[in-house]
């Protein structure tokens, strides 16, 4: 679900935080994918002409495995060194909105069964897609058949995603859901993933250009994305984007607008949900679960060609002369996305405050002599 709301607050207050970009500017990058997230957008967007998902002679669902193959071809394409980072077990806290989620399949499959149209049938059946375990291990097979690393992270994707970023293991977490930003990553790419027909630009938000066009710490900001409602805990009912954002910067936290609420002070629509568990969902997004990206090492690997043949023609019926030509260009991509960037092989270190007012002193005495002597110039 992620959190609702929150981009519509950035695009508002601070929009120089959002860049798009083309994918060719991230040359030499290596990004984090939530990998549940995109095989989920395959699942749904990688069909037939007449709306049905791809799949075998006997049936079985291909739709994934066309996404991963090509869509991970073009961001190499590109000099983009993905890695992959697939869900562990759900938190226990994430129970209540897995039980939505089960709810709205059911509620759709009912009115599937009662549609006709072959538009609305298409509709409601992209609506009951699921990523099932089976898409997941074929997914890693693919992938470690292209050379292309994958994380298999304890729990929540995006947290893990976000945990190699902050380590510098790859340069930002690429997911669709806003809550990433939660976890801290320094970079979100949002469309990464997307098909280049849709001719979506990808959008790199900066989380800490975001914290300080919000006037927010990092854990005020959690805070903003609890109220507005996540994965772990509904919203307080009656409040939105605009004046969650003003409830945090009056209050400074969510517990003291829990505080106000409770009081009787507040708006009487407002409602905090009995039995709230909001503190344990920060500390979800805070301290998540995830594996020290210190102990990780993402390699990226020449691809096998000969077993990427057998299980891709032969074994799932894609085309032999489209998949060889794909593992052509992979194996060039790669090999090219060596040369990284520039600014890979220089760590720049943030100046004190101390520094930049001595920096500030030298360019102003500089100036001053510099306008010394071109008074002598003009005298003589």
């Amino acid at each position: 679900m992620g959190i609702k709301g929150l981009n519509s607050i950035i695009q508002e207050h601070v929009p120089t935080a959002i860049k798009a970009r083309e994918m060719k500017q991230f040359f030499g990058r290596k990004v984090a994918i939530d990998a549940s997230m995109s095989l989920y957008q395959f699942l749904i967007a990688v069909r037939q002409q007449d709306g049905v998902q791809l799949a075998t002679a006997e049936g079985e669902t291909t739709s994934h495995l066309m996404g991963v193959f090509y869509r991970t071809l073009r961001m190499i394409d590109n000099g983009l060194k993905p890695c992959y980072v697939f869900d562990g077990k759900p938190p226990v806290m994430k129970a209540h909105e897995l039980t939505k989620r089960s709810t709205r399949r059911m509620e759709t499959e009912q009115k599937l069964s009662e549609v006709t149209e072959q538009a609305d049938i298409l509709k409601h059946e992209k609506r009951l897609v699921k990523v099932e375990q089976w898409h997941v291990n074929e997914s890693k097979k693919l992938l470690s058949l292209m050379g292309i690393p994958f994380v298999d992270a304890p729990c929540e994707a995006e947290a893990q995603c976000a945990e190699l970023a902050r380590k510098g293991k790859v340069f930002a977490a690429a997911s669709e859901d806003m809550d990433t930003l939660c976890y801290r990553t320094p970079y979100l790419l949002r469309h990464l993933t997307f098909s280049e027909a849709r001719k979506e630009p990808v959008h790199e938000i900066d989380t800490e250009l975001v914290l300080k066009g919000l006037g927010l710490s990092i854990e005020q900001f959690v805070d903003l994305g609890i109220m507005l409602g996540c994965d772990y805990c509904e919203n307080i009912r009656g409040i939105g984007p605009v004046t969650a954002l003003k409830l945090m910067k009056e209050h400074g936290s969510l517990d003291k607008v829990v505080e106000y609420i409770s009081s009787g002070s507040a708006n009487a629509k407002w409602k905090v949900p009995e039995n709230w568990p909001y503190k344990e969902a920060r500390e979800l997004f805070l301290k998540p679960d995830v594996v020290d990206a210190d102990t990780i090492s993402l390699k990226w690997e020449e691809p096998k060609e000969e077993e990427l043949i057998e299980f891709m023609c032969k074994e799932k019926g894609f085309n032999e002369d489209r998949i060889k030509s794909g593992i052509q260009k992979l194996r060039k991509g790669l090999k090219s996305g060596v040369q990284g960037r520039l600014d890979s092989f220089f760590k720049v270190k943030p100046k004190t405050e101390e520094e930049l007012k001595a920096a500030a002193k030298r360019a102003k005495e500089a100036k001053k002599k510099n306008a010394q002597k071109g008074k002598v110039g003009k005298k003589r």
